[in-house]
């Protein structure tokens, strides 16, 4: 038997158009890389400027590894908070730094005036796969969540990974390590990418079972090129559904083309995930802000001033 608030929901999923009447009451956050060029800088501008109008909870920035881009994450960070408003945080890891090395950044960042950090282990730097602690360094997104609330009353944001991080054992383990960082401090948890929201569904039931009651927000990616989607995809180990190397083939050359069918995919997956009762997105921009736009707009979103004026 089924409830009707499920009734209500696969209304919702089923009726036509599909993105009819969809208020646009959600929570939405963004995530952008630091800029290399003075050029890449100013197309991460304009993105973050087309984007603010929405009225995102947070911007945040990603770092290199081993902070490669650290300076250019702080300058960046600082930067949108100060000229948009908008709450922004900065990407921390436990690589290639010692916890005095780590804490100096986050002391910084909060005599800056950021108060939200997303903490995580973060890759190998040399590209070997396999994570080494910095000898001094914190060993893992726990320990460093800990070592943060030490420095700071963060507001810490950390990963979720619905199809299990490539180096946990196991799901239950990876469930565990999840339930550990909220029990650190973490105040929300962000998925990885995933591309089918029954993932999704069931991670999110398997942590409510395990105990985890924290806010866990859907990670989405728009797709640009479908063969970095698939590296990236091995990496993290997100499955790709078989109909998507279908949906892309022949588009390597049109990406305008490539970008309407990207939008589509992805506005569709949150229109699911707005079905099974999720609110907060996060999207991964990749520095492009039409896409994003796209999808919020879809699902009911626009311009704050739009909607107060």
């Amino acid at each position: 038997m089924i409830s009707l608030e499920q009734m209500d929901e696969a209304r919702t999923a089923l009726d036509s158009p599909l993105f009819s009447g969809l208020p646009g009451d959600l929570d939405v956050s963004f995530e952008f890389f630091p800029p290399k060029t003075e050029k890449m800088a100013e197309t991460l501008r304009a993105s973050v400027d087309t984007l603010a109008p929405l009225g995102p909870r947070f911007i945040s920035v990603t770092y290199g590894a081993g902070g490669s881009t650290r300076e250019r994450t702080h300058d960046e960070v600082v930067r949108i908070q100060n000229q948009t408003g908008i709450p922004a945080a900065a990407h921390l890891t436990c690589v290639d730094a010692t916890r005095e090395e780590v804490d100096a950044v986050a002391r910084h960042y909060w005599e800056s005036g950021i108060r939200h950090i997303v903490a995580l282990r973060g890759d190998p730097s040399d590209g070997s796969g396999i994570y080494t602690p910095h000898p001094g360094g914190y060993a893992n997104a726990i320990e460093l969540i800990g070592g943060l609330k030490q420095v700071a009353d963060f507001e810490i944001s950390v990963a979720a990974y619905p199809e299990v991080h490539p180096d946990s054992p196991d799901s239950q383990a990876d469930l565990d390590n999840l339930k550990a960082k909220f029990d650190a401090g973490a105040t929300r948890a962000i998925t990885q990418f995933f591309f089918d929201p029954q993932c999704f569904f069931a991670f999110r039931d398997r942590a409510a079972a395990a105990g985890i009651e924290g806010e866990i927000v859907p990670g989405v990616m728009p797709v640009m090129s479908f063969a970095a989607v698939q590296r990236m995809s091995d990496l993290c180990g997100t499955a790709i559904p078989d109909w998507m190397e279908g949906l892309f083939e022949g588009l390597d050359d049109r990406p305008d083309a490539r970008q309407l069918v990207s939008a589509t995919i992805a506005a569709e997956l949150c229109r699911r995930l707005y079905a099974g009762g999720v609110r907060q997105f996060h999207f991964y921009t990749l520095n492009r802000a039409e896409l994003s736009y796209a999808i919020c707009h879809m699902l009911g979103m626009r311009p704050k001033e739009q909607v107060d004026g």
